[in-house]
């Protein structure tokens, strides 16, 4: 009689090795939305990118090269891609902000030219530009061998993740499926964040699921395209109030970068409004945040980075309207 407590534990604990997800763009059942779809009411028309190495285990890879943030600006497939690189970031913008309508939201689409090579990424989204929330992700793809550079990855092993579907067929989004977080406004949703997946198994570069699961897509990808590819991101269901355009803060710098124990910031104030200066981790996790007030004029701050692991990071300033991300590598001596 024991045996049946064991043997409904579990199936109610294995759930998720058996769960299926929608198929391949053109199959029965597949959510994989084409970009000629009448659905589309807008696309984004800002965007900036924080490029990643080709290769994350390799400083002197390189970071990736191919296309700008411009073409990831208007509908899919008219204006290239940019590609992320090894934990890159896109965050891109629309004129209008984002409400929760029913079923999906926004659809995201990158440049894979098969159903089975799929390069991942998260997915946030923000009524700020500053606090993000993050789509809860699922991979059901075998983490005991590396999925090689052309490897293959089966869509239907993937949820909320970017680049689960081939080009021209974005991966849909459905901010309802979001857990409540009291600092954004799931009816006025102004960025969009994309962050690579890097696709790698080995413990030190390696990011996972919402159930802790490492996520095994191709890697390593040394070439200048690297990395995730951004194509456009299409919404569904834009407010009719406008977003005021964001001025990004100029002349911010990270020395050195590559950092070993410490980082200087250097930036300009143009206002004296409080300036919050947040360092994010490659999963989108804030390890650091603090807010400071300064005059107008050059500002330095100094990051003790001795307690933190070797890897990539996000320094994101904001002032008052004026935002800036930027990469910074610690690289532990």
């Amino acid at each position: 009689m024991r045996l049946l407590p064991l043997l409904i534990l579990f199936l109610c604990n294995s759930h998720i090795l058996w769960s299926q997800f929608s198929p391949a763009a053109g199959q029965a059942g597949s959510s994989a939305l084409h970009k000629d779809s009448s659905i589309f009411k807008a696309w984004a028309t800002q965007c900036s990118v924080i490029r990643g190495y080709q290769d994350i285990s390799n400083s002197n890879s390189g970071f990736a090269t191919v296309g700008d943030s411009s073409m990831a600006i208007g509908k899919a497939g008219a204006n290239g891609i940019v590609s992320l690189g090894d934990g890159g970031v896109a965050i891109v913008l629309f004129n209008q902000p984002i409400k929760n309508g029913p079923g999906p939201d926004f659809a995201i689409f990158e440049n894979t030219f098969i159903d089975s090579f799929l390069e991942l990424a998260f997915v946030e989204v923000s009524s700020d530009g500053v606090n993000y929330v993050r789509f809860k992700p699922t991979s059901l793809t075998q983490d005991t061998i590396q999925t090689g550079p052309f490897g293959y990855t089966n869509p239907r092993k993937i949820n909320n993740l970017a680049g689960k579907y081939k080009a021209m067929w974005g991966t849909p989004f459905d901010l309802s499926e979001l857990d409540s977080f009291g600092s954004i406004d799931f009816n006025a949703i102004t960025h969009i964040k994309i962050i690579d997946v890097v696709g790698s198994i080995a413990n030190q570069y390696a990011t996972f699921d919402q159930y802790n699961h490492k996520i095994n897509d191709p890697w390593p990808t040394p070439f200048p395209s690297s990395g995730f590819d951004l194509d456009g991101v299409g919404i569904m269901y834009p407010t009719n109030s406008n977003i005021k355009p964001i001025n990004i803060a100029n002349n911010i710098v990270l020395f050195p970068n590559p950092a070993n124990t410490s980082c200087k910031v250097e930036f300009e104030n143009k206002s004296e409004l409080n300036t919050d200066l947040q360092m994010t981790d490659i999963t989108g996790r804030t390890v650091y945040r603090n807010t400071f007030y300064f005059g107008l004029g050059k500002q330095t701050v100094w990051l003790d980075l001795s307690n933190y692991a070797t890897g990539c990071y996000q320094i994101t300033i904001t002032n008052g309207e004026q935002s800036r991300c930027l990469k910074l590598i610690i690289a532990h001596e």
